[in-house]
This record gives structure tokens, sequence and C-alpha cells, in this order.
């Protein structure tokens, strides 16, 4: 029982941390899509809670904000965010989380796997949002790789290295 509580906190505390990093957010001009600091909980949830884990606690974030709690980046909620040109990116952070948590479980936990878990869960991100989007606004491929994915490489290589980092760290901690 107290093993099943301690989880299920943990969950709820990297769903409150996305929510959270969400809300430190750059708005871009030419782009539905803001810069914002979530994708380093995502990552984080998959690499410390593992693919179950990390899934549901991004499951948890994004039903929260779809039933109205204002999660999303810049206090945004409700389903019409989910089916918007931005709303495959929030479900990307579902499967970014267990892309992460299932090559952590399955490899020696070091940095080198973190770094290489977060960048494969970064991708698998930005293909389902950016296919979303291609889908929601008709834009083509390049023209969506240009607006939703170019500008966040420099950050999400910086949150990736940080994350990496941290969780490498807490590897000694058992959660």
């Amino acid at each position: 029982m107290k093993s099943r509580t301690k989880q299920l906190t943990l969950y709820s505390l990297f769903a409150a941390l996305t929510a959270i990093l969400s809300q430190i957010s750059i708005p871009l001009p030419f782009t539905p899509v803001p810069i914002n600091l979530a994708t380093l909980s995502v990552l984080l949830s998959g690499a410390i809670l593992g693919k179950k884990g990390g899934a549901i606690s991004q499951i948890v974030y994004a039903i929260l904000g779809a039933v109205g709690l204002p999660v999303y980046a810049n206090f945004l909620s409700g389903i019409g965010i989910l089916i918007g040109p931005t709303g495959g990116y929030i479900i990307g952070y579902i499967i970014a989380a267990f892309v992460v948590g299932i090559i952590v479980e399955k490899s020696e936990k070091n940095l080198g796997t973190y770094l290489l878990s977060m960048c494969l869960g970064i991708i698998a991100c930005y293909i389902l949002g950016t296919a979303w989007f291609m889908y929601i606004t008709n834009n083509n491929l390049i023209s969506a790789l240009t607006l939703c994915v170019l500008p966040f490489i420099p950050g999400d290589i910086i949150k990736i290295i940080f994350g990496a980092c941290i969780a490498n760290r807490l590897k000694k901690i058992r959660i």
C-alpha cells in the first residue's frame, strides 16, 4: 500500500511540475507554439519514473488541462487546446516520457543513456506534434518544421543536457 501511495504521489508531482514549468513560457510571434520549460519535466518524468510512471504523469497533466485547469502554457486550458495546433505536442509529452522511460529501463543508467533517451523522446514529441500541427493548419512539412521544430532545437538541447545531468545525479536516490 505504501509503495502504491508513493507511486501516485510521484505521478502527481511530475504532472504538477509539468504544469508549473509550462508557465515559464516565451511566446513567439510567428508560431502558436511557445517556448517553455515543460519538456524538461516530461523528459525527467520518463527518466525517473520509467515508461509507465512517466507516461501516466503526462496523461494526468493532459487531462487536468483538458477538463479546465489552467495548466497549459500561458495558463490556458480546455479540450480546444488539445485539438488545436499545439495539442499534438501536449499528447507528444506522453509519448516522449514513455520513450525515455523504456530506454532507461532497458539500459545501463548513465549519462549517455539519459542523453540518448531524452534526444529520442524529444524527437518522438516533435514527430507527433508536427504531424498534428500539419493536419490542423494545412501547413506543409517544411513550413511546419520551420514554425514548430527548428526554433526550439537549441533550447531543447539545453533542456536535454540539463535533464540528463539531473537524472544521472538522482539515479543514486531510490525513488
